[in-house]
């Protein structure tokens, strides 16, 4: 067994396998750039190597680095993760020549199936199904063009060395055929160095389904089960899911025994991931074969019990796989939300900054069976950089049994685990995670690809608390107020032999609606009556300066954040965001007198939707624009973003330059 292995990664992938390697009692070598420098990953492991600068074409993929960091520390393997190397053939071929062991596939797989192009080829030579489209690579955007039209749209266009969404295009007419191509053609080059694009037919309405393969260096290969990963925006997954709820044990077998044959083609070992388009008929079609480790697969460790990177390890160090195929069990119902450092309410853009408060929910398993696990690479008081991928952890629930009552089962306790998920600082995307659970088409397990765009066609801008819903929000609002007076009222001490008297009728506001309640406490629990005789039974441990608490009203316990924003109370829960005020019925008939405050006119101008560098400017002053015209182009977080007119205008000022570092709502420009 190797007695050290460096990780060539960050981020939360290279604390998950260094929790292995330590588990193993293997030792582990961290490497890091500047922007990393205090990383968590730096932290855990037992030794940690500079490799560069910031961006990870000087630092994370720049072989010649790691190698430097592999000779300094005597590490005898190296762990690849996922992004970055994971892929890269030549890295493998270079370790093997170094005789430092690959943890990943040998290197004529990595070939093979790293390219999509062959990969596709090999597929349909090996009886895989696969999907129509043109195989070979594409030289410039006429030719896109050309093929686009000729295969029949819409078309997917994508990066032949691509993967987690990078470099991907949907493309319904020549012009998006064009433009795409060139952006999935500027993502390629700057995420994998390697610009080839080729492109296919995309098919409507898919479901993205995934067999995990495993296999060693002796010729058994087995396939884990299957992951739902149809929840996705800008074709990367969001939420995935283990075993699917939409396959049989038909379908599942069948796609298994494809996977397996692929692998088998191409002399696989280790741990892979077989790509899947599903129809609605469950006609399923080859997609792409990933050669390394996946983001989601805790959910299919859950289900199965098997350490992915263990197996790895132990794959790479000559071992033999213990189970074969009818050892393999699926065992209840897992659910992974991706918690990314993005804004759901600007369209799900990247967002830096530090975390300011980071508190995740308890890990472990939970006194109804199920199981909370987070994997994670960051602290409270660490910085999510404009450099990386912007997830900041994978959420993980599990629930014991099987079919249609685990899977919802294991949907709520994700949807508490998130309720107690505390993430300040940045914006996340925690509510739009939270809004997803509670959705009836997804608990349903009526999945696509474009779920996000047909539940969210407007974008996501939060839940809309029904009537029952904000009647609890108002109830928690009132105990809050109810806290604060009294410590209050306890702190003012008493005038004389009096102490100030803590009202008991309160108007609660929320979204412009009044509330009239009257709140009687009694011990620790209290009673909030509304002006319609309606009474909620509420009671909760939370104390002012609690950032969050649990709310029990009846039977049901609300998982709360909680912000004290002046004499207003921010209140967190299930993707609503709500702010109530709580004021006396004297004051509250003054406030309904007070001017309502207008945002500022930001329509004549263009704002930088996320910190990002501005690669390009499409315009100058003077310019007459038309609705759809391009404007300029922002990247961060290896995404590009192309900015657009909304309509005819002029250009008044051009304010950015290219190559400028901007923050969110930067100006870039305005019209008259």
């Amino acid at each position: 067994m190797f007695k050290k292995i460096l990780i060539a990664n960050r981020g939360e992938i290279a604390c998950r396998v260094i929790k292995t390697a330590r588990r193993m009692g293997i030792k582990t070598v961290a490497v890091y750039s500047d922007a990393d420098a205090q990383a968590l990953h730096v932290r855990m492991a037992d030794e940690a190597v500079h490799i560069g600068p910031a961006p990870s074409n000087q630092s994370y993929i720049v072989i010649e680095n790691i190698l430097d960091a592999i000779h300094q520390t005597g590490a005898d393997a190296v762990h690849p993760g996922y992004g970055f190397l994971s892929e890269n053939a030549a890295f493998a071929q270079t370790l093997g020549k170094a005789g430092v062991a690959f943890i990943g596939p040998p290197v004529g797989a990595i070939e093979a199936m790293g390219d999509k192009i062959t990969s596709k080829r090999i597929a349909s030579q090996a009886g895989v199904s696969t999907v129509p489209g043109h195989m070979d690579l594409i030289e410039n955007a006429d030719e896109a063009v050309k093929i686009a039209s000729s295969i029949g749209y819409p078309v997917m266009i994508k990066a032949s060395a691509g993967g987690g969404g990078k470099g991907m295009r949907i493309a319904w007419n020549d012009a998006q055929a064009r433009e795409g191509f060139q952006s999935s053609r500027n993502e390629a080059k700057a995420s994998f160095g390697d610009d080839r694009i080729f492109i296919e037919k995309f098919v409507d309405q898919p479901r993205h389904i995934e067999i995990q393969v495993l296999g060693d260096q002796h010729g058994t290969t087995l396939y884990l089960g299957e992951r739902e990963c149809s929840i996705q925006r800008r074709n990367q997954k969001v939420i995935e899911e283990a075993p699917s709820p939409f396959l049989d044990v038909a379908t599942r077998h069948a796609m298994g025994e494809q996977a397996v044959a692929l692998a088998k083609a191409v002399g696989y070992f280790s741990a892979g991931t077989v790509e899947f388009i599903v129809d609605g008929e469950r006609n399923f079609y080859f997609l792409e074969m990933n050669t390394r480790l996946q983001v989601e697969h805790p959910v299919t460790e859950l289900i199965t019990g098997i350490d992915l990177v263990e197996q790895m390890i132990r794959i790479a160090a000559g071992e033999t796989l213990s189970s074969r195929q009818d050892d393999v069990k699926l065992n209840g119902w897992a659910i992974e939300s991706r918690l990314y450092a993005e804004d759901p309410y600007r369209n799900f853009l990247p967002s830096i900054g530090r975390l300011s408060r980071y508190r995740p929910p308890v890990e472990g398993k939970k006194a109804d069976g199920t199981i909370v696990r987070n994997d994670t690479g960051v602290f409270e008081g660490g910085e999510i950089s404009m450099y990386y991928d912007p997830m900041i952890a994978k959420l993980c629930s599990w629930a014991p049994g099987e079919g249609t009552s685990a899977r919802i089962k294991a949907i709520d306790a994700m949807a508490s685990a998130l309720d107690d998920f505390e993430v300040e600082g940045i914006g996340h995307n925690l509510p739009f995670l939270s809004a997803v659970m509670g959705q009836e088409r997804f608990r349903s397990g009526e999945l696509t690809t474009a779920y996000i765009a047909e539940e969210f066609p407007e974008g996501f801008a939060g839940v809309t608390p029904d009537m029952h819903a904000a009647r609890k929000i108002v109830a928690i609002a009132a105990l809050i107020n109810q806290r604060i007076q009294e410590r209050n009222a306890e702190i003012s001490g008493t005038i004389g032999n009096h102490r100030r008297m803590v009202g008991k009728d309160w108007l609660v506001t929320l979204s412009g609606a009044g509330h009239e309640v009257s709140i009687k406490v009694d011990a620790d629990e209290a009673c909030v009556t509304f002006a319609d005789d309606v009474r909620i039974s509420i009671s909760s441990g939370w104390l002012p300066g609690h950032s969050h608490a649990s709310f029990q009203i009846g039977c049901e316990t609300m998982g709360v954040k909680v912000n004290l924003i002046g004499s207003s109370i921010r209140l967190r829960w299930r993707g609503i965001d709500a702010t109530a005020t709580v004021r006396s019925p004297r004051i509250g008939a003054f406030a309904r007198l007070m001017p309502t405050k207008l945002p500022p006119d930001t329509s004549r101008m263009v704002l930088c939707p996320m910190p990002g560098t501005v690669t390009s400017i499409a315009v100058k002053q003077g310019d007459m624009v038309e609705a759809g015209q391009a404007l300029a182009t922002v990247e961060a977080m290896k995404m590009e973003n192309t900015l657009r007119a909304d309509r005819r205008r002029i250009v008044k000022r051009v304010a950015a330059t290219v190559g400028q570092n901007l923050a969110v709502d930067g100006l870039i420009m305005e019209f008259e």
